[in-house]
């Protein structure tokens, strides 16, 4: 022992105390870092682990006054809440809310992802974390602790600032970049991540330092493990001798220096990284704190042994929260830089080792999400709509709003970092899966009871209800009935558009509800060649519904049917655009040009400004290693290519399919001329729609959707367009559906390909001075322009290596599954794309809900009648989204002082919930500048109802009273505090200004 305290105080010796800054003052953050997935189930942690990390911790912290923890994830809390905390559990919780000894940090239902998910989505478990922790205890959250998301979007910052944190604390940045901000003190900064906002929802923010959130660990004399004396959990089942692998040696008179030189030592050198005296000292890591009584009881003699030799340390430390420590610096009152609306994407730990294969890991699982969160959407406004609609109706409001709860659960939960991202294991995908699965079919079924209960035709028939793309569409097979669809459009605009209905049989005519006839195309089915897809021409009102009657019949009504011309397979190697054999494909605004010779496109003529432009798609594969002790691999995370992607097809079969609405291209790619099966499949669909109706979007895209897999082994999958727009090999992508970030290409010395790939969660686009072509996206993916002119995106991913690591924690992709993406591709001039992009990216993502029944032959016909849930459609302005309309079900009182005095009277809860609410969000789409037009301040009539009040983005500040912290910055030389008050005029009028998120409680008029 006397050997290692020597070294111990050599090294200390050579730690420099930070310049300048005196005594340091360390603020010990007890937390537990809890993976809502990742490794094991949410069932499976809560039963080893965490459960017991809130019942020791709430016991122990009752124990000692000087304790302190802060809380994360919700999801974990309220299943302990509800299913595991006692009555003397839970009014200890509301004591040490009100001594400040326990604090909720982000107060989502997760710590989200940053790279990969929605903005509307990280709104919705937000609002769920901070819905339940409002109206149990009456406390709203101010900071945040995203420490572990693998990369930082410059959304999140605005997203927390409009929330109403006053400072936002981040980790996990790319290694080079972080070394350089700890060498020059620039950790810490004020982010303004909206151009638009600026400074208006500016945030301080702390990049942790190399450190990030877990207590150093590897102490020699310590077992190994640094300040973890709970040791590490254990699963299945916790040890019933409570003794876990890798405790640390107990604190005791004959190594307590030992322990508190180490503490000093590490305090000291994050302390020369900063700006202050103050240093954040987390205390934890993954899964720790499950026997808080064996942490705080070593740990509370080393903090006083600390502070009683201060004077030789040089250092004090104390158990605090977060807001101890941001506080603390706070009151320094020193001038920040201001960092502007650059993200921290992507995200590398080495030279080697790009975080970038997560934008694409796990596609069926993105998909799943997006559609599960697209169909909450639609039934959140149908359900708000119909309560306002009939508020005696018969069906059980209780029963409609705890559908919705199993749906927002299950989206809010896969917003995790180690959810979405397709960064867990296979029996964790299954678990995200299944609860969205279950939530999916229980909005079903509210929609279709809503149907059922507003509509008397529909009580002399039976319904069935399923929604595009998340499961297999029913297919009309019987002649001898009517057949019908009801179509939900949840924007709240007009939209005009397809929706396609799988039939049995070819000929049939299609009739709106007053029997008119409606155009529609039948064709035979790519995918099933017994059957046929009916595309049917819809134009809805917003937020409304409409039926149409499918028939079997052979008159001059009937649906136009298509004819296919098939082409043989070509051989692709060494093509060119020198090919005099092109096959045009058309509507009204693009000419596309497909090679005869090679069977692959050509080009794409805008017939606006009659400007073509040269396009090729092809499949590729990066070949990646899986060995090791061969050098880099990728796994669930890490994208580390062995060299340029390799053409996946020697040969492509082509089908086009003609008819008078529809055009489709069927693309087939071979491994080689001789191949039984294809390996990929392309569909591109064109859209023509006849006079009258508006064909604005419909007209302005092609439709691609992909068939990728099952891939071989070590196999990632790209579908790389080729243009000759003169790019600079520069890239634009999406933060979360937000904001757009430009990506010029950098020329990385190791790893380039893999550094330069970023995520596309809604948009992506390359341009030249003329023209722009843009790609909108249904789920997420990876997305790069390795050469000028060229965009790619990564399809699908399939791989397995021998890192250790990644076999014991099952994380090394072996994805066999066939993924179905699509996209929709927009060419045109910048200011057209403008004026179509966002309208577009939310068509896309939320296309119209379809839900099917049917009717005996002698039940009433259905003509003559319309049906709707709401009074009048609605429709806002084109730069406007209505992002959320639905009742939360929240019982808590809007005045927060009567809201904190009805829980102390114990008065809230008893209610089930409260139907009278509405939350209300509208988001305006475009960037200050972006548009003429589009980018002015929109105005909006809440006149159906009365605002009451407007609120933060997460439904629980009243904005009036919103007081953040007030920052000094270079550009703003004095602290206060940033009020955030909007106005609503007497009539409901609200102006709505560029990339404001605007969010009100509304109250039904009695």
């Amino acid at each position: 022992p006397g050997g290692t305290m020597y070294l111990l105080l050599a090294f200390l010796s050579l730690i420099p105390r930070a310049a300048g800054l005196g005594e340091l003052k360390a603020f010990v953050v007890a937390h537990s870092h809890m993976d809502v997935g990742w490794v094991y189930t949410v069932q499976e942690s809560m039963h080893a682990y965490a459960a017991n990390v809130y019942t020791t911790v709430v016991e122990e912290l009752i124990k000692g006054k000087q304790r302190k923890f802060i809380a994360v994830e919700q999801e974990f809390f309220r299943l302990w809440w509800d299913t595991v905390a006692t009555d003397v559990h839970k009014q200890q919780v509301h004591q040490l809310l009100q001594e400040g000894r326990l604090e909720f940090i982000i107060g989502g239902q997760v710590m989200h992802d940053e790279a990969v998910t929605q903005i509307d989505d990280q709104i919705l478990q937000l609002t769920e974390g901070h819905g339940f922790l409002y109206e149990t205890f009456g406390i709203r959250p101010q900071f945040s602790w995203h420490v572990d998301p693998f990369g930082a979007s410059a959304t999140t910052p605005t997203l927390f600032a409009l929330a109403g944190f006053n400072a936002h604390l981040i980790s996990r940045i790319d290694y080079d970049e972080k070394d350089t901000m700890q060498k020059t003190k620039k950790l810490q900064f004020v982010w303004r991540g909206s151009p638009s906002l600026s400074e208006n929802d500016e945030i301080f923010t702390h990049v942790m330092d190399q450190y990030s959130y877990c207590t150093p660990p590897q102490i020699s004399f310590s077992n190994r493990s640094g300040f973890y004396w709970n040791g590490i959990a254990v699963f299945p089942d916790p040890p019933k001798d409570g003794v876990y692998p890798d405790m640390s040696v107990p604190v005791t008179d004959a190594n307590i220096h030992l322990y508190a030189e180490t503490m000093v030592a590490n305090i000291k050198k994050r302390a020369a990284w900063f700006q202050t005296a103050d240093v954040l000292w987390p205390w934890g890591c993954d899964k720790q704190f499950f026997n808080a009584s064996v942490q705080y009881s070593n740990m509370d003699p080393l903090l006083n042994y600390i502070n009683k030799h201060a004077d030789q340390f040089g250092v004090t430390v104390q158990y605090s929260t977060v807001s101890d420590y941001f506080q603390a610096v706070y009151n320094r009152n020193l001038t920040w830089d201001i960092r502007n609306d650059r993200d921290f994407l992507p995200y590398s730990t080495e030279p080697f080792q790009a975080w970038t294969g997560f934008y694409t890991s796990r596609s069926v699982l993105k998909g799943i999400a997006r559609r599960a969160s697209s169909l909450l959407y639609a039934g959140e406004s149908f359900f708000t709509q119909y309560v306002r609609k009939y508020p005696t109706g018969s069906l059980c409001k209780f029963w409609a709003l705890q559908q919705l709860r199993s749906l927002r659960w299950a989206v809010s939960e896969v917003q995790h970092h180690d959810g979405i991202t397709g960064t867990e294991s296979p029996k964790v995908k299954d678990m995200y899966v299944n609860h969205l699965m279950h939530g999916i079919l229980n909005v079903k079924k509210l929609m279709a009871s809503i149907i059922l209960d507003t509509d008397s035709a529909n009580k002399e028939g039976e319904m069935a209800v399923a929604v595009p793309i998340i499961t297999p569409i029913p297919i009309f097979c019987t002649k001898n009935v009517e057949q019908y669809i009801i179509v939900y459009n949840p924007l709240a605009w007009n939209i005009t558009t397809f929706v396609v209905v799988a039939m049995s049989y070819s000929v049939v005519s299609v009739y709106d509800e007053l029997g008119h006839p409606v155009p529609a195309q039948i064709q035979s089915s790519a995918e099933s060649p017994s059957t046929y897809d009916l595309y049917i021409l819809v134009t809805l009102s917003g937020l409304s519904y409409r039926r149409y009657s499918v028939k079997s019949s052979a008159d001059k009504e009937s649906a136009f049917i298509a004819r296919s011309v098939k082409y043989g397979r070509k051989v692709i190697k060494d093509s060119d655009h020198q090919s005099g054999h092109l096959i045009p494909v058309l509507n009204n605004c693009y000419t596309v040009m497909l090679d005869q010779d090679t069977n692959l496109m050509h080009s794409i003529t805008d017939k606006e400004t009659n400007q073509t432009v040269q396009v090729t798609q092809k499949f590729l594969e990066y070949h990646v290693n899986g060995d090791v002790r061969k050098g880099p691999v990728s796994d669930n995370y890490l994208f580390s290519p062995n060299g340029s992607p390799v053409e996946a097809s020697e040969a492509v079969g082509l089908e086009i399919v003609s008819g008078n609405l529809v055009r489709e291209i069927r693309q087939y790619f071979y491994r080689n001329i001789t191949a039984q099966d294809y390996m990929y499949v392309a569909y591109s669909r064109i859209y023509s729609v006849p006079s009258g109706y508006d064909d604005k979007l419909l007209c302005h895209r092609i439709e691609q959707e992909y068939r990728a897999g099952p891939l071989e082994l070590n196999r990632e999958a790209i579908l790389r367009t080729s243009t000759n727009l003169n790019t600079n090999q520069t890239l634009h992508t999406d933060n979360n559906g937000y904001q757009m970030q430009k990506r010029p290409y950098k020329a990385y010395v190791n790893n380039a390909v893999a550094r330069n790939y970023y995520p596309v969660v809604q948009t992506a686009y390359i341009e030249d001075d003329s023209m722009r072509m843009m790609l909108l996206a249904e789920r997420s993916h990876g997305v790069s322009s390795q050469g000028n002119g060229q965009v790619e995106v990564m399809l699908h991913r399939r791989l397995w290596n021998n890192l250790e690591w990644d076999l014991n924690y099952n994380l090394t992709l072996n994805d066999t599954s066939v993924v179905r993406p699509v996209f929709w591709l927009i060419l045109a001039t910048k200011p057209a794309t403008n004026g179509l992009y966002q309208t577009s990216a939310l068509a896309l993502e939320h296309r119209p809900v379809v839900m099917y029944g049917e009717l005996a032959a002698e039940k009433p016909k259905l003509q003559g009648q319309h049906h709707s849930v709401q009074r009048d459609p609605v429709t806002l302005p084109a730069n406007l989204h209505l992002q959320t309309l639905s009742i939360p079900g929240w019982t808590y009182s809007s005045n927060h002082t009567e809201q904190l005095q009805n829980i102390h009277k114990g008065i809230g809860k008893q209610e089930d919930a409260d139907f009278r609410r509405i939350l209300l969000r509208i988001r305006h789409l475009y960037e200050v500048g972006e548009d003429p037009v589009l980018s002015q301040p929109a105005t909006v009539n809440l006149k159906v109802v009365s605002a009451e009040m407007g609120g933060s983005s997460g439904g629980t500040w009243d904005i009036k009273t919103l007081e953040r912290w007030k920052w000094k910055s270079a550009q703003h030389l004095s602290r206060g505090f940033s009020g955030n008050a909007k106005k609503t005029t007497e009539n409901s009028t609200v102006t709505i200004h560029p990339k404001e998120i605007r969010t009100f409680f509304v109250y039904f008029q009695d």
